[in-house]
């Protein structure tokens, strides 16, 4: 789907100051839907002025939609009739006489010209269902009333309003609760949502009529501690402003939005929303999760100091079968213990790789005895593993490069690359060296190599492939390990 600036960039001549404007204008403009019961389509002039384009479009959730389909891409060409010209040529707001039938359904339609610095940067063109209106209120008579405001506001572009951003799937909606507020701060009206989120954060008396910014002063007084953040008054002159005030009781974001009439302040508009179950939820992550890095942190642990008892075994023991089982044994839980490190200092349940691939190569080769210098480097990137086969992976590649440097490069100076690329859902995984050629007549199935069997069995846990082959045309080996990783 086209975005605003795709739109714009293919037919209009507007700076990047006004474009950014009508972004800023869309980021917040669900408001003004909401609050007009309407859909909102955004239309800017083509370089010919006689065209327009749809670049925008936002549906209410208050009220049932006018308009069924997507119209972004859309034209209106040489039409002067249509009421977006009209808006566009008169720089004045344009609306219908009367109810207009749209696919059967009698249709308002309002056309706000955007005038910035003198200039019609765009128009608002509003379509609301006379068909399923609702009933008039006090709720429907405020709403329609801060939406006449906004709509002026939107003509004379002053709004959005500098301030605080929205901020998505956080911030609260018209229908999540609001509050009309005059200029000497006095509620003066407060819809049902907005009443009952105030008594979740405690407050037993009346909304009406009282001052709003005592009323937060009195609810702060039982907030929380410690406090995180001191924020400033949430009704600003000229600013939106954003917050979330917290109690014992409860947790309300609130967003205030001023209201003016010809550049004159005219009170606030204030949306607010019960976050307390998400911000418990919220909180409830964050411990799980750091109660599971808490684990991983212990797991590695453990796991060194099992290294540590099997290193001090091994200065221990006279037997040089002994000493080699021992050695590989500590390797390999060496080499667990590095995926738990990693998991320890992240809160996915992936680990990236390569840090973990670098660490094991840089194991392998200081305890390797091979007493010649081997070089080593990893070309291509793993990405993200899951943890649950990162496990697997740090024991199969450690076991693999060891094999590497005891049975291909041995005694003389080699070269190992560990190559891993993606190939869809699945992780290929190359290790090569140039060192001594398979032994004639090797065949994996039969081999008798324990660290050849604990990559076969692990590999096959995972329904991954391990082969093991000669370099074609070349001294040395190729192992080649292939997993799935959905």
């Amino acid at each position: 789907m086209l975005s605003l600036t795709d739109v714009v960039a293919q037919h209009c001549a507007l700076s990047d100051d006004d474009t950014g404007w009508l972004v800023g204008l869309t980021d917040q403009w669900d408001m003004l839907a909401d609050l007009s019961f309407s859909d909102l389509i955004l239309w800017v002039p083509d370089v010919d002025d006689n065209v327009f384009w749809a670049a925008a479009q936002c549906r209410p959730t208050t009220g049932p939609t006018a308009l069924e389909d997507d119209v972004v891409g859309e034209e209106i060409a040489y039409d002067p009739e249509h009421l977006v010209t009209e808006a566009y040529l008169s720089r004045e707001i344009a609306m219908t006489s009367g109810n207009k039938l749209h696919a059967g359904i009698p249709v308002d339609v309002h056309a706000v010209p955007v005038l910035r610095e003198g200039r019609c940067i765009g128009i608002v063109e509003l379509h609301t269902n006379r068909m399923g209106v609702r009933a008039p209120g006090a709720l429907e008579d405020t709403y329609l009333e801060v939406a006449g405001l906004l709509l002026a506001m939107v003509h004379r572009a002053e709004f959005p309003v500098v301030g605080h951003a929205p901020v998505p799937f956080s911030s609260p909606r018209v229908g999540d609760g609001a509050f009309r507020v005059s200029e000497d701060g006095t509620v003066t009206f407060a819809s049902p949502n907005a009443v009952s989120a105030f008594r979740r954060l405690g407050w037993a008396g009346d909304v009406l009529g009282e001052n709003f910014t005592g009323m937060l002063t009195a609810l702060m007084a039982s907030r929380r501690e410690p406090v995180e953040e001191v924020t400033g008054p949430l009704l600003g002159a000229r600013r939106a402003r954003e917050t979330e005030v917290e109690t014992r009781a409860g947790i309300v974001r609130l967003r205030s939005m001023p209201l003016c009439v010809h550049d004159a302040p005219h009170g606030w508009l204030v949306l607010c929303r019960d976050t307390t179950d998400l911000r418990t939820r919220e909180r409830q992550l964050v411990t799980k999760d750091a109660t599971i890095r808490e684990i991983h942190h212990r797991v590695k642990n453990n796991l060194q100091t099992v290294a540590a008892l099997l290193r001090l075994q091994t200065r221990r023991t006279s037997s040089a079968e002994a000493i080699g089982a021992l050695s590989d044994a500590q390797k390999r839980v060496s080499a667990i213990a590095v995926v738990h490190e990693i998991l320890s200092q992240g809160f996915d349940a992936s680990v990236r790789f390569d840090d973990v691939a670098d660490r094991l190569m840089a194991m392998v080769r200081d305890v390797a005895n091979t007493g010649v210098a081997v070089a080593m480097e990893r070309r291509g990137s793993f990405g993200l593993v899951p943890a649950d086969v990162a496990t697997h992976l740090s024991l199969v590649l450690t076991e693999v490069l060891q094999n590497a440097l005891e049975h291909g490069v041995r005694e003389s100076a080699g070269h190992v690359v560990v190559q891993p690329r993606r190939s869809g859902e699945m992780l290929v995984v190359d290790v090569t060296n140039d060192g001594l050629p398979l032994p004639d007549g090797f065949d994996l199935a039969s081999s008798h190599s324990l660290g050849l069997s604990i990559v076969t069995a692990l590999v096959k846990d995972l329904s991954g492939t391990f082969e093991l082959s000669a370099l074609p045309d070349t001294a040395g080996t190729l192992a080649r390990i292939t997993l799935p990783l959905s």
